[in-house]
């Protein structure tokens, strides 16, 4: 576990000793809702503080920030979001899940909230529409279910011969249901067959993979969801270490030894949420501003794990990717 002094001081945050705060005038509090653990989220967070210090707001200088970690336990959210609006913060921003969202928006109908997420916010009723969100809540969606296919095709694309393709999931997860569908959709037409595997807990990821050798599939791509996010580390090294291909949503995955990922940029996603929260601290309402959806996408490759796993990436492939780690 990350201290709070620890954290703040990796985001370059000031921490200012008891006496000096006592000595500031009264800032502008906002609270940050995460269901996970600190760790895994220092670079989004630092993301999110680029926006806010693009919108005028730098912690510890003219705005305060109450940090509220789920550690993992999603029954824990609602008692946080209370948390926070009991604290009377003037935005919320849930940043990593639907749930830890819609714990703030039944904490509260009168405080701002700023997402980031990757299931559709309307069909979750956090909005009315993307483009006029009409309540208490805005933010930035990936609209996750329509990036599933062009992931399949990619995994294609590098394990031609793969017949079979297992896809991880976290079932307690809103998303998983349209992610699937868009999955098995897309499927048939590159004559691939998937196996649909659940995992909830790490114990549940180490019977994934236990399964993925048992069976022999090669190769498996995970639907996103912040409890994979926060093991991205565990998930690479069980993959590359029982050559396994994974094809994640984030190029966090293979810069911790993952093979490849295709998704929006993580960090221009956290940004955009800072510089909304920046806005709403400036007056404008969220029922005013659009839902953002990401318009940087990354495709990222280890070229190390390629090797690792045996396997040639296609000069194709090679020439449209962002970024290449070698």
């Amino acid at each position: 576990m990350i201290r709070r002094r620890e954290f703040i001081a990796g985001l370059g945050g000031a921490v200012w000793p008891p006496a000096a705060r006592a000595q500031q005038p009264t800032l502008p509090v906002i609270g940050v809702l995460i269901s996970q653990t600190p760790g895994p989220y220092v670079e989004r967070l630092a993301a999110f503080h680029r926006g806010l210090k693009e919108g005028g707001f730098v912690e510890g200088a003219n705005l305060a920030v109450e940090y509220r970690w789920g550690e993992g336990h999603d029954d824990h959210l609602p008692a946080l979001a209370a948390d926070l609006v009991r604290r009377k913060v003037r935005v919320i921003a849930g940043l990593d899940t639907t749930l830890a969202v819609v714990a703030a928006k039944a904490a509260t109908t009168t405080i701002p909230l700023v997402f980031v997420i990757g299931a559709d916010p309307v069909s979750n009723r956090l909005v009315e529409s993307l483009g006029h969100p009409g309540g208490n809540a805005t933010g930035v969606s990936a609209m996750a279910d329509e990036l599933g296919p062009k992931r399949l095709g990619l995994l294609h694309d590098l394990l031609p011969n793969a017949s079979t393709v297992a896809v991880l999931v976290n079932p307690t997860n809103a998303n998983v249901e349209p992610n699937v569908k868009a999955l098995q959709a897309a499927a048939p037409s590159i004559g691939m067959t998937l196996k649909v595997l659940s995992a909830r807990n790490e114990r549940e990821i180490d019977a994934f993979f236990a399964t993925l050798v048992r069976e022999l599939i090669p190769a498996f791509t995970i639907s996103p969801d912040s409890l994979f996010s926060a093991r991205r580390e565990r998930i690479a090294a069980l993959a590359t270490d029982n050559a396994i291909a994974d094809m994640s949503y984030s190029r966090e995955f293979p810069a911790v030894r993952g093979l490849v990922s295709y998704g929006p940029s993580i960090r221009e996603m956290y940004r955009l949420a800072g510089l909304y929260v920046g806005r709403i601290l400036r007056g404008e309402k969220p029922a005013d501003l659009p839902v953002m959806r990401p318009t940087k996408f990354e495709l990222v490759i280890n070229l190390k794990t390629a090797k690792t796993l045996g396997l040639t990436v296609p000069r194709r492939v090679l020439a449209i990717a962002d970024e290449v780690i070698e």
